[in-house]
């Protein structure tokens, strides 16, 4: 098995496009993250989640363009674009992966969304970790409110969540 089959392949979590394809904060904070992953050697492959939301165009094509400006090649970069909730993100994510020959993922995602992000991931049967970006710059109550949303869901998603 090579180095790059060994490791694990970066499951980037979309987050919203604002008009004009501008990544909002949280997605750009996301994608930058993922290819300092890249750039660092900790994954070899990035999958970037999301669907068309309120503005083109998709979340997976502005963290693929974001990661590709960062210089990641593109031969390691996939896009899922279908996706509209985290547990579609990763289920939509899982033929890509399949075609690389991965179960071994790092999700990609906020501190607040990781801990249910990780459950879905390893409720679909994958080798799961999270890493996350920095926090800064983002406001505290933005921050607090995040939180606060994730407790519920996290607790819905682990009584009633779908797993295979």
């Amino acid at each position: 098995m090579s180095d790059a089959e060994m490791k694990p392949v970066a499951v980037v979590l979309g987050a919203a496009v604002w008009a004009g394809g501008t990544p909002s904060p949280t997605l750009l904070r996301r994608a930058l993250h993922a290819a300092s992953l890249w750039r660092d050697g900790e994954v070899s492959a990035i999958i970037g989640c999301g669907g068309l939301g309120k503005h083109p165009p998709t979340e997976a094509a502005v963290i693929c363009a974001i990661c590709r400006a960062e210089g990641v090649p593109d031969d390691v970069l996939f896009e899922e674009a279908t996706s509209r909730t985290t547990e579609q993100n990763i289920r939509n994510a899982l033929p890509i992966m399949e075609k690389l020959g991965q179960r071994n993922v790092i999700v990609v995602t906020d501190a607040y969304h990781a801990p249910r992000a990780r459950l879905v991931a390893r409720r679909l049967g994958l080798q799961s970790t999270s890493d996350s970006p920095a926090l800064r710059g983002t406001k505290w109550h933005r921050v607090v409110k995040s939180y606060l949303r994730e407790v519920p869901a996290y607790l819905w998603y682990a009584l009633h969540g779908k797993g295979r």
